[in-house]
């Protein structure tokens, strides 16, 4: 069995309405290319890396820089996400505080017990 990414016909159907129109030249295959930004991105490859079967690499990074400056994949993110339910806010406090391994004891005098005045 294949460990291959590969996105299904009712998930290509979502994400049509997003797709930029084609000028001239037909693009290759969207669910090939797709399924193997995709791949690679959720697998944290190089573009040189991706499997044979999602084409060339080349044409990989080509669509995702493309449509990524045209803010395709933003769209999509948005559109999905707003088929949604309910809009909630959701904050993340990713604080990160590094202190010396004696800040602790820095108020403290020496010689002599710690005091309500210290703290």
């Amino acid at each position: 069995m294949s460990n291959l990414f590969w996105l299904t016909d009712a998930q290509m159907e979502r994400l049509k309405p997003f797709f930029p129109k084609s000028h001239g030249k037909p693009r290759v295959d969207d669910r090939r290319v797709l399924s193997g930004i995709i791949f690679i991105n959720r697998n944290g490859l190089r573009w040189c890396d991706a499997p044979r079967e999602y084409g060339p690499p080349q044409t990989l990074y080509n669509r995702w820089k493309r449509w990524g400056d045209m803010g395709v994949f933003a769209r999509m993110m948005e559109g999905l996400a707003s088929e949604g339910g309910e809009e909630k806010v959701v904050m993340i406090d990713a604080t990160y505080l590094k202190a010396h391994r004696t800040a602790s004891s820095l108020r403290v005098k020496k010689g002599g017990p710690m005091t309500s005045a210290d703290v």
